[in-house]
């Protein structure tokens, strides 16, 4: 049972996928790979990342792999903070789908 499920949390695809991350290795990852990242909510499981993906988008999803991400030490003049941890997401499709962001 997900984490999600287990808490009786039940997300909707728009709140399981948060943006598409747009960066230059995720663009090299599109074209040789066919696979997409994502910044999606820290509960979400491998197989809510994979039924947004394919709803949102009306894709099949083959793998999904996923990373927590730490947040980095920053200061603004005298204060010191952190940015908020996040969860990313490496979900590469079938051969034949594609997903255009522009």
């Amino acid at each position: 049972m997900s984490e999600s499920q287990a808490s009786g949390l039940k997300l909707e695809p728009y709140q399981v996928v948060l943006r598409p991350l747009v960066t230059e290795k995720g663009t090299f990852l599109s074209e040789q790979y066919n696979s997409y990242t994502f910044q999606v909510n820290a509960a979400a499981d491998k197989n809510d990342i994979r039924a947004a993906v394919e709803e949102l988008w009306d894709v099949r999803v083959s793998r999904v792999r996923t990373q927590n991400r730490k947040g980095k030490p920053r200061r603004h003049k005298a204060r010191k903070g952190y940015t908020s941890n996040w969860k990313k997401a490496v979900v590469r499709l079938h051969e034949e789908d594609r997903i255009s962001f522009f």
